[in-house]
């Protein structure tokens, strides 16, 4: 019973990918900037749009420190049980999470969390083949 006490702050302090976003969407100074699934269609007509739905940015340029040290610490627990960890660096002042969302193979939704000098909270969904991925990656690495 005093294992439930002692744990149970601690799982319910953890947020969900869906509680971070909404959290910090209501900050003062945090810019938002999403893009819809009819925006999408449009650009479909002159760029591969991969599959993409949408695409949700938040950054935190113009936020308070205390803003931007409450999204480190949100970022460094983040547990989301839906999403799986594709990649997560932590340099000295910078931790970037990238998660997945898969269902049938298909990448549904990608999260990319960066906290430190450039905060930022990228959601992108939609029905994405991870080749597609490949493909962006391996056109944007050949010429560097």
């Amino acid at each position: 019973m005093l294992a439930l006490l002692l744990i149970g702050p601690v799982m319910y302090s953890q947020k969900n990918v869906d509680q971070l976003f909404k959290e910090f969407s209501k900050e003062k100074g945090v810019t938002h900037v999403g893009i819809g699934k009819i925006v999408m269609s449009f650009a479909s007509m002159f760029t591969d749009v991969m599959g993409v739905d949408g695409v949700e940015v938040f950054s935190f340029e113009e936020c308070s420190q205390q803003v931007k040290e409450r999204l480190n610490k949100e970022i460094a627990s983040m547990k989301d049980t839906r999403y799986e960890t594709m990649v997560s660096v932590n340099e000295e002042n910078q931790r970037t999470k990238i998660l997945v969302k898969i269902e049938n193979e298909t990448i549904r939704e990608l999260i990319v969390l960066t906290s430190g000098d450039d905060a930022a909270l990228v959601r992108i969904k939609g029905k994405i083949k991870p080749s597609d991925i490949e493909k962006v990656i391996n056109n944007n690495t050949k010429n560097k």
